[in-house]
């Protein structure tokens, strides 16, 4: 499985780990969710008590693990402080690729990455999971793999 075939992926994913297990190496785990089809209860304070129906882990799916052997750059924000900006183009569902962002002007504007890689062969991939949303900066695909639950 290349990192294509995840843009083509629909649906919802939390971030289960985020390591360096290499100097300047990034290892993203992430589990793929499904709705709860148990419903809770959440107070809204004096408006009516309200059932929805979480996300919760699909332990019938393996979980994905991203390797890049390198990096230019990476960032996690929380979900909750991101923005939808029409400046930015991308492609992909979960998994997505972008050719214009202001993440990835700011990489180019603050730091010798594009001095070092003059034919602009850098990529923001952004991996947009429930609760965080990842930004990584690489000149090399990463290799993805499923892993197995149990």
């Amino acid at each position: 499985m290349n990192y294509k075939d995840l843009m083509k992926s629909k649906g919802y994913i939390y971030l289960n780990n985020l390591s360096e297990p290499e100097e300047n190496a990034l290892c993203i785990l992430i589990d793929r969710c499904k709705i709860s089809n148990k419903s809770e209860d959440i107070d809204l304070g004096e408006r009516l008590t309200e059932a929805y129906y979480p996300f919760e882990v699909d332990d019938g799916l393996p979980a994905i693990q991203l390797e890049f052997k390198s990096y230019v750059s990476y960032s996690v924000i929380d979900e909750s402080f991101t923005v939808v900006d029409e400046y930015e183009v991308f492609q992909g569902e979960i998994f997505k690729v972008y050719t214009k962002s202001r993440y990835l002007d700011f990489i180019k504007a603050g730091t010798i990455a594009e001095d070092i890689f003059p034919e602009d062969n850098f990529v923001h991939y952004q991996v947009p999971c429930l609760n965080h949303i990842i930004d990584i900066i690489s000149y090399e695909e990463p290799k993805i793999t499923e892993k197995k639950r149990g």
